[in-house]
């Protein structure tokens, strides 16, 4: 049957979808810092978990995910009708604007921020309100955020690509008088100093999402989750998929989060590793924003002090030819002369600074 667009819908016809990092096909020939994926194997429960679940696969997962549900809820100290589970917390921010954004109720995000918000808005005919950030260091204006008539708004902390992390006190501003849905996307809050937790008791027109893809090592096995009051998580509920977690993902998300010291050494190594960098790239004389995150945004300079789009972009394609895969946001002017890259283990990273040190002297050569 040929593609007619006279059968689709309108808001298929009229959106664009999302474009992730480059995958591979040989992943062992490449050092990929460009999707922030964890360096380090899961837990070795982990794959004793999914093992042990293979001969339960004739029967429907747990439609709720009510193992993980406890788990979490005791992980931050809430109650289980706080907790829903996704597959992926993408999963998680489609249902947020599948239940609080239509024709009539439009959706706000920060721009530049994590483009799924637009896709996911777009499909359900929903305007897009894009707010600016306050200045360079991508700073909140919360009265804009206020002023953007928008019924869902989506915010990422610690940002993305910039790493920044908001205190609660910035996001306080926001939620409290805010007149509809604010969601709190915590994907890289495991590798930060604070997160809006704290705030779920206070508000409860919020949503935070929080994925295992990062912190967990889980990011094949698609397990996310959200948390909020229990009148919105309800809501959520009655949108989700049924069976939209399975049983291995349901075992496997399990027994990481029930491994504590496992989960606090990968991320110890992964911040240590992401401040070593900072600190050489810094004496370099690259601006690179303090990060919360897995990875480190970084402006920069090439032999003749040059910084700008083309520098970046330069860097960028030779970092390809010698195999690092790292990330470039040309499109937007708080984003196109930096790079994005990725925290990855020791060797990686070792590696990663002997092609930049060849590349910001090769003129010399």
């Amino acid at each position: 049957m040929s593609r007619n667009a006279k059968y689709f819908s309108r808001n298929i016809v009229s959106h664009k979808p999302y474009l992730p990092g480059i995958q591979p096909a040989d992943e062992e020939e490449v050092i990929k810092l460009n999707t922030n994926e964890n360096p380090y194997p899961p837990s070795p429960h982990v794959k004793d978990a999914v093992l042990a679940e293979l001969e339960s696969l004739r029967l429907y997962p747990n439609p709720p995910s009510g193992q993980l549900r406890k788990a979490l809820s005791d992980l931050h100290g809430l109650n289980q009708d706080q907790v829903i589970i996704g597959n992926g917390s993408d999963d998680v921010l489609n249902l947020c604007t599948r239940c609080f954004a239509d024709e009539s109720l439009s959706v706000g995000m920060l721009e530049p921020s994590y483009s799924l918000y637009e896709v996911i808005a777009s499909l359900q005919g929903a305007d897009l309100h894009r707010i600016p950030f306050a200045d360079d260091s991508f700073s909140i204006d919360p009265q804009a955020v206020l002023d953007s008539g928008a019924n869902l708004f989506f915010i990422t902390s610690p940002h993305a690509p910039s790493g920044r992390e908001y205190d609660q006190n910035c996001l306080r501003r926001v939620v409290e008088s805010f007149d509809g849905i604010v969601v709190i996307d915590e994907a890289y809050a495991d590798f930060a100093t604070q997160n809006a937790i704290g705030l779920l008791d206070e508000f409860h027109n919020l949503i935070i999402t929080r994925t295992l893809s990062k912190s967990y090592s889980l990011a094949g096995m698609r397990v996310g989750y959200g948390l909020s009051s229990p009148e919105l998580v309800s809501v959520l509920d009655e949108a989700r998929e049924v069976y939209n977690v399975d049983r291995l993902a349901q075992a496997g998300a399990w027994a990481a989060l029930t491994d504590r010291a496992y989960f606090k050494s990968t991320c110890a190594k992964i911040t240590e590793e992401r401040e070593k960098l900072r600190s050489l790239l810094q004496e370099w004389g690259w601006k690179t924003c303090p990060s919360g995150a897995n990875f480190l945004f970084t402006l920069p300079v090439d032999f003749h002090g040059r910084t700008g789009q083309e520098v970046a972009g330069n860097l960028y394609e030779y970092l390809a030819s010698r195999k690092i895969l790292t990330r470039y946001f040309p499109h937007h002017e708080l984003t196109s002369s930096y790079l994005r890259i990725s925290i990855g283990n020791s060797r990686d990273m070792d590696i990663l600074v002997e092609r930049l040190i060849e590349w910001k002297t090769q003129e010399q050569q």
